[in-house]
């Protein structure tokens, strides 16, 4: 009896990481991990009628970046006429601040990127959290840059990480008071974006804040401005452990008035 052994071909089948990497952008334009986060189009129009008011700042066209609460991109857009009438690399900062909005607000309570400045120097109660969750080079970077700020974003679907520890990022909650994800915005002094961030929010519908550590009910994770000369440290003593440096007398006037939350 003869055995006859047979080589059957084997299909390997290559997927780069470029391919994943458009295929989970595709999912997740589809709207699952983004459901109830503002739309490309709803972002660009808010940050774009917020960047169009007094801000205290140097009145610059910005990026502004919405994250779910996994910290995925779901939109990213800029308010200027082309990608190139903001600072190219606000767009990777406005993402940043998302996230690290995102990461550091719980469902009970909210921090700002500008309530986490005094907090991360050296001495402070969060010294090195700057460092500990790095950018994901990959999604910030990737793609075709004629693409950056549209629908298409290359950042849509990717986790993009990072810290921020200025002005500009806030958790985003819904009407349910449930904490979705986190909006950052960049492109002015870190002053002027935490104005422009929060009129943002406020306009998307998504300020039902519990709590935070400002110490203002009605605007309980607006920007801390208590910070006073410190001879004996390299920065200036906040008050409150949550201080925020100020960049003009306009920006801390106009923080002092934003509307309050929901």
């Amino acid at each position: 009896m003869r055995i006859h052994r047979f080589a059957l071909p084997v299909l390997a089948v290559c997927i780069s990481s470029s391919a994943f990497a458009q295929l989970s952008q595709n999912n997740y334009d589809s709207g699952a991990a983004c459901k109830g986060l503002p739309t490309q189009s709803q972002l660009k129009a808010a940050l774009t009628a917020a960047r169009n008011m007094q801000n205290g700042g140097f009145n610059l066209d910005m990026w502004g970046t919405v994250v779910n609460r996994d910290g995925i991109v779901c939109a990213v857009a800029f308010t200027g006429s082309d990608r190139g009438s903001q600072w190219p690399g606000s767009r990777a900062i406005s993402a940043q601040k998302a996230n690290t909005a995102n990461a550091f607000s719980l469902p009970q309570l909210a921090l700002s990127t500008a309530n986490l400045y005094t907090a991360v120097q050296p001495g402070g109660s969060l010294f090195g959290l700057q460092a500990s969750n790095p950018v994901n080079t990959e999604v910030a970077y990737r793609g075709d840059s004629a693409d950056y700020g549209q629908r298409n974003d290359p950042m849509v679907g990717g986790k993009i990480g990072g810290v921020n520890v200025f002005g500009g990022g806030l958790g985003i909650y819904n009407s349910q008071h449930q904490l979705i994800g986190g909006i950052g915005v960049s492109g002015d002094s870190s002053c002027a974006d935490h104005n422009i961030a929060w009129r943002t929010r406020h306009t998307l519908n998504l300020d039902f804040v519990p709590s935070g550590v400002s110490g203002d009910a009605t605007r309980p994770d607006n920007i801390v401005y208590d910070i006073v000369n410190a001879p004996d440290l390299m920065i200036g003593k906040s008050g409150n452990g949550w201080g925020h440096p100020t960049c003009s007398s306009a920006s801390t006037t106009i923080a002092g008035q934003l509307p309050a939350v929901q």
